[in-house]
C-alpha cells in the first residue's frame, strides 16, 4: 500500500495528563482510514507514527488512540511558531506510512 495522506481541520484541546499536551482530534472519517491501516503502521499500543504539517511547520509525532479515535499531539515546537492556542481550529496534514 502506498503512503496515506490525510487533511483535516480540528479544534486544539489541552489535556492535563502526566505530561501536559495540546492535541487535535482526528475526525471520524479520517480515523476510520487510519484504523484500516493501523496493524501495518503501529509500533505498539496502537500508537501510529506520522509526519505532519501545520501552517509552515513540518514535524514528526505519533498519533495516540483515544476513545476509538486518534489524537495528534501538538508540541510546543509546532504550536509556538504558528501561535496556536487552545480553542483554535487548525488545518492539519498527516502522512502515514
Amino acid at each position: 500500500m502506498a503512503d496515506l495522506t490525510l487533511k483535516f481541520s480540528g479544534e486544539v484541546i489541552y489535556w492535563r495528563g502526566p505530561a501536559p499536551f495540546h492535541f487535535v482530534a482526528v475526525p471520524e472519517a479520517q480515523a476510520l482510514k487510519i484504523k484500516a491501516e493501523a496493524s501495518r503502521l503501529t509500533y505498539g499500543w496502537g500508537v501510529i507514527p506520522v509526519t505532519g504539517k501545520i501552517g509552515r511547520v513540518e514535524f514528526t509525532t505519533s498519533l495516540f488512540p483515544k476513545n476509538g479515535g486518534y489524537l495528534v499531539p501538538i508540541k510546543n515546537v509546532v504550536r509556538q511558531p504558528e501561535q496556536i492556542e487552545v480553542g483554535d481550529v487548525i488545518n492539519v496534514t498527516l502522512k502515514l506510512g
